[in-house]
């Protein structure tokens, strides 16, 4: 029998029908095609950058019979061509290949310039104006359509040539433009720093392809900056000098005398900066020691000084605003009140129930009875800022929003030279700001103002660098209120008696044998049992017994993405369960979006006013435009297929992703698969995430090394100790 070397080599032209199945990272491609002058596809396989319905592929190879797929054309060489026939040019424009042209307008296209129509888009744009309904802007619109997919084309071969995946050659092409190929090869380096979703050893691969020497300065260079970045991402502000050298000889298997040159240059150039930690010879990405720095020098300019208001009769206030609304506040918040109103600088913490929000209420009550006085309130998230709006009865807003961002500059409208316009500025749920924000918030409240941060210093800090409330608080230079009061109403839900009772490493209590309750434990007997039980209860059991919508009113948070009680995994089957549109959805890096889906942004972005953690529901998916809408509480916002990647599905979310967000409902599964994050403030959190209801489903030895596994700060920072010298 003939090898497929000694087979005759054929030619096989036609149109892309279904993409059966594409590898990112080794190009490997099954498609249905199509052949030109006949109607029934067949199967092609071969390497192939990327493919799409609807494009034109020239192949040549043999047939052969496989055994499993049965007969297939397996090509030797395989790429995407124009199409030669009108008719097949007529289907490639209609496929929604080229935003902007659908059907109708292919057609025009089509029967206007015939087999030229590629030329007159490419070259001679201007008659497409001789159609009738095309405006400039319609035509400006596909002519950068064209050239963007032909641009992103060639990043794709670029890419493919050189060993690494495609996926993400449309946001390449984005950020870099036409020169993208030309900037990836000067310096692929680049590609780990602003290409959301590429790592460093994607970028290093194309880096020793291009003949870049891996015991190189430049490499090592390369791969220090690729640490600190991995160590900010982990939440840290610095890293100890010994093992940022250890680990970046492991990660580059070179000398170490290479990485102790590279780390010198790097110091020189001003991209590391050296500094001890209690004694301890450290490094720190230069932005994130900037931070530091700054978020010190004005914590101490705003605590200097006298508060705005003058003096007030704190004890008279205080009995106005118990009479006119009907509460008494406990000794510690009377006290809080008294520290409030004299204090430029005041840190409020405390877990829930324990009365943050009636104390901010009666600040707010006293401060604006009569005096005239400016107040910006303000919170980390959108969800967050509308519970601190419901809870005062006054606007906020998320930091974000409140600082007024500019795309022009790609900066807050609000800063040093221009702040904001408020006596008082209180920030809530300050516990998950990180070191970055918390400059830019600072660098806009004025010297003479009043800062007032709220939050619970006992919830997991920041998914950013930096453990900003921990820090201000531990560096015993700033007033800071510990509320530890449960109230009589607060202490009837068993949410918030739990919650306190994991805070302090006790088991949270089961719940009554008879009546509903708002906190149940769920126990089960492994990962299985877990995930059999999590899904009944999302489906069928909260829906019924509490009239809970599955989608917008219950929450799953886990505490990791991998694994078959990970995100990733539970979305799946949620989104199979819950939203049966997701058929006809479309699938991008490893996601199938559809309309109905409920999503997560996980970047900022601050050109389209969505953040990190924001959640919306997807309302809109246009194939031809290429493009997709979601709805953020109300704010719409248009995505790329090829932006695709800033988004998560989010039935389930990590509980990290929870921060500062409140449900109707939370369901928890709790597994020793989770074994290395489980820990009391992770626990701690998802249960104060749940408003009417919590349910943790669990294996016993998973619930109790949650409860009892206490791990103490152990972000590197060195905020704490700047405050002290700054603040004396």
């Amino acid at each position: 029998m003939a090898s497929e070397a000694q087979m005759q080599q054929e030619r096989l032209h036609g149109l892309v029908e279904r993409v059966v199945f594409h590898s990112d990272d080794t190009g490997f491609t099954v498609l249905r095609v199509v052949p030109e002058g006949e109607e029934d596809a067949v199967a092609v396989t071969g390497m192939l950058p990327a493919a799409r319905e609807g494009e034109y592929v020239e192949a040549t190879g043999v047939w052969v019979n496989d055994r499993r797929y049965g007969l297939q054309f397996r090509a030797s060489e395989l790429g995407i061509v124009t199409p030669a026939t009108l008719e097949g040019i007529e289907r490639y424009l209609a496929s929604g290949m080229v935003r902007g042209i659908g059907a109708h307008f292919a057609s025009q296209l089509v029967e206007a310039f015939g087999e030229n129509v590629f030329g007159v888009i490419e070259h001679t744009p201007e008659r497409l104006l001789e159609l009738p309904g095309i405006g400039r802007k319609r035509m400006q619109q596909v002519v950068e359509a064209w050239g963007e997919q032909k641009a992103v084309r060639d990043i794709m071969v670029f890419l493919q040539s050189h060993g690494v995946g495609t996926a993400r050659a449309a946001r390449i092409y984005k950020i870099y433009g036409d020169r993208a190929v030309e900037i990836v090869s000067s310096n692929p380096y680049r590609l780990v720093l602003d290409i959301q979703g590429i790592g460093f050893r994607t970028a290093d691969a194309i880096a020793v392809k291009l003949g870049i020497a891996r015991d190189s300065v430049e490499r090592a260079q390369a791969g220090l900056r690729h640490l600190l970045l991995q160590i900010s991402s982990d939440g840290h502000c610095a890293i100890r000098r010994d093992e940022l050298v250890q680990k970046a000889c492991a990660l580059l298997g070179t000398a170490e005398k290479t990485v102790e040159e590279a780390l010198r240059e790097e110091v020189i150039r001003g991209g590391i900066v050296q500094e001890e930690i209690r004694g301890e010879p450290c490094c720190f990405p230069v932005p994130l020691f900037r931070a530091e720095s700054a978020v010190a020098v004005r914590l101490a300019a705003i605590a200097g000084g006298t508060v705005p208001w003058g003096e007030i009769d704190a004890r008279n206030e205080i009995r106005r605003v118990e009479e006119e609304h009907g509460f008494q506040l406990s000794p510690s918040q009377v006290e809080a009140t008294r520290l409030a109103l004299s204090s430029k600088l005041l840190v409020i913490t405390g877990g829930p129930g324990v009365g943050k929000t009636t104390l901010v209420r009666t600040i707010l009550s006293i401060l604006l009875h009569e005096e005239n006085i400016r107040v910006a309130l303000c919170a980390p998230t959108g969800r967050a800022a509308r519970r601190l709006s419901e809870s005062t009865g006054r606007d906020a807003s998320t930091i974000h929003r409140l600082l007024e961002f500019d795309p022009k500059t790609f900066d807050f409208r609000h800063h040093r030279t221009n702040p904001l316009k408020a006596d008082l500025v209180i920030v809530d749920e300050a516990s998950m700001i990180d070191v970055v924000l918390m400059q830019k918030l600072l660098l806009a409240v004025a010297d003479d103002a009043v800062l007032m941060i709220v939050g619970d210093v006992d919830q997991l800090p920041s998914v950013g660098p930096g453990a900003v409330l921990a820090d201000i608080i531990a560096s015993d230079r700033v007033p800071v209120v510990r509320l530890t009061e449960i109230f009589r109403q607060a202490a009837e839900s068993r949410i918030v008696v739990n919650a306190h009772r994991i805070n302090s490493g006790d088991m949270p209590l089961d719940a009554p044998d008879s009546g509903l309750t708002d906190f149940y434990l769920v126990r089960s007997s492994g990962p299985d049992d877990i995930r059999s039980k999590l899904m009944q209860l999302v489906l069928e059991r909260i829906p019924e017994r509490f009239g809970l919508d599955p989608v917008n009113d219950i929450q799953v948070l886990t505490p990791m993405n991998r694994g078959g009680l990970g995100t990733k995994a539970l979305n799946t089957s949620l989104q199979q369960a819950l939203n049966a549109g997701s058929g006809d959805g479309i699938e991008r890096f490893g996601t199938m979006f559809a309309p109905g889906d409920k999503v997560i942004q996980q970047i900022n972005n601050y050109e389209k006013e969505v953040f990190n953690g924001d959640i919306g529901v997807i309302t809109l998916l246009d194939a031809e435009e290429r493009m997709l809408t979601v709805s953020f509480g109300g704010h719409e916002v248009d995505y790329e297929f090829s932006e695709l990647d800033e988004l998560s599905l989010a039935y389930a979310t990590t509980i990290h992703k929870s921060q500062g967000s409140e449900y109707p409902a939370v369901v928890v599964p709790l597994s020793m698969q989770h074994s290395v994050l489980l820990q009391r403030n992770l626990l701690y959190t998802a249960v104060t995430r749940g408003r009417r209801l919590v349910v943790i489903v669990a294996e016993q030895a998973a619930l109790e090394r949650a409860v009892v596994r206490r791990i103490s700060g152990d972000r590197l920072t060195n905020l704490a100790g700047r405050l002290q010298q700054e603040i004396t």
